[in-house]
Parts: C-alpha cells; sequence; structure tokens
C-alpha cells in the first residue's frame, strides 16, 4: 500500500514540474554539488527576492517531466545533484541571478537552461544572463526619448 502512496507523490511531483516549465518563461538548470549552506541560503534568498523558484527535484522525476515537455537535452544533463531555478515572468532574472553565482563559485556549474519553450545549452544560458533586465531596457529606451525632446526644447 505505502508503494501505491509513493507512486502517487511522484506522478504528482511530475506533474507540478511540468506546470511549472510550461508556465514559466525561462528556467535554469544547475550543478550544485559542494556549496556550502550559507551560500545556498544567500543564493536562495536573492532569486526569492527576484520570484525566482528554486528547488531540488530527483532527477529521475526530472527526466520524467522533460519527456512530456519534449526536452530530449535537457535530459541528457541530469546527472550528479541538480537544482532547478524557474521564472514564472522575468525570462532573464533566472539566468542571471544563477550566472553572477556560478562565476563566483567554481564548483556551482550551469549545466542546461530553458526559455519560452526551447531548450537552451550552457551557452545560451549565459547569453540569456548578458540580456538586460525589461525594466533596464524600458530605461534606455525612456532616457532616449527625454534626451530626443530636451534637444528639442534646447
Amino acid at each position: 500500500m505505502a508503494n501505491a502512496q509513493i507512486l502517487e507523490q511522484k506522478k504528482q511531483i511530475v506533474a507540478d514540474l511540468v506546470e511549472k516549465i510550461k508556465n514559466s518563461a525561462a528556467g535554469v538548470i544547475v550543478d550544485y554539488k559542494g556549496i556550502t549552506v550559507e551560500d545556498d541560503t544567500k543564493l536562495r534568498a536573492d532569486l526569492r527576492k527576484a520570484n525566482v523558484e528554486y528547488m531540488v527535484v530527483k532527477n529521475t522525476l526530472t527526466s520524467k517531466a522533460g519527456d512530456i515537455i519534449g526536452f530530449e537535452n535537457i535530459k541528457k544533463v541530469l546527472e550528479g545533484m541538480t537544482a532547478i531555478a524557474i521564472s514564472e515572468k522575468d525570462p532573464v532574472a533566472a539566468a542571471k541571478i544563477i550566472d553572477e553565482y556560478a562565476s563566483k563559485h567554481d564548483n556551482y556549474q550551469i549545466k542546461a537552461g530553458f526559455c519560452e519553450g526551447k531548450e537552451l545549452n550552457v551557452d545560451e544560458v549565459k547569453e540569456l544572463a548578458k540580456t538586460p533586465s525589461f525594466e533596464a531596457l524600458i530605461a534606455k529606451m525612456l532616457g532616449s526619448l527625454q534626451s530626443s525632446l530636451y534637444n528639442l526644447a534646447y
């Protein structure tokens, strides 16, 4: 009887993960081996501030979610200690925070990612991290408009 309950729990975890990934703007899969509890707590706090959900899910369950979604390449990197950072609205937030953290910690490595339903390799995740946030792009545009109006008035 306990096995049936455990199987149902695992099915629910996979279903929840599939739903989160499908409804997300982007996410990053990382190898978190060797980081300290203090560093992990700080990373989680930074991700929480940016509305990014960070979780550790068993590789087999993540692989099953990848099967359902159709992420074949992500399934290939699911070895060792794996965590997932999922951003529901901002496609850049998770990649930016994770990339910054990975650059400061040698043992923390990006494995793969996804953005708007497409799989990303490590280089693409790092490129996504370099993209300015939506707010920064808006600020640049407004600054350009303001300077044009200022020059016209001047």
